[in-house]
């Protein structure tokens, strides 16, 4: 099954669809347009859509819904999670300024400290 983005007008995924993967094809290839125009032939044409990977085989991660789509990065990204975290430009995923301590505890992100406070299950 194929997984395609719907976008408003400023990039942000507004809902997420499955579409088989036979309306995809032509000539026995899978044809992202395709996907695209069955998209908005079902819900009109003036909807944008993009295609995502559930696997994160392109795009670099699955859509979700509140995510944004960067079409200079051509990845969906998702909400950042505090100010002081940054992209990183190869996964497009957040990363907290501090690495999470790897000891096997339980951590908690805090903003205002920018630093991780270990927590008790």
């Amino acid at each position: 099954m194929a997984h395609f983005a719907e976008l408003n007008d400023g990039g942000l995924v507004i809902s997420v669809i499955v579409v088989h993967n036979n309306e995809l094809l032509e000539d026995g290839q899978e044809v992202e347009a395709k996907g695209i125009d069955f998209c908005k032939q079902l819900y009109g044409s003036e909807t944008q859509w993009v295609q995502t990977s559930y696997n994160n085989n392109f795009r670099k991660n699955y859509a979700g819904i509140g995510y944004s789509y960067d079409p200079v990065r051509d990845a969906f990204i998702a909400p950042q999670p505090f100010p002081s975290w940054v992209i990183n430009e190869d996964t497009c995923l957040w990363e907290p300024p501090i690495p999470m301590p790897k000891d096997g505890g339980s951590y908690q992100w805090d903003e205002a400290t920018v630093s991780w406070v270990k927590t008790t299950v």
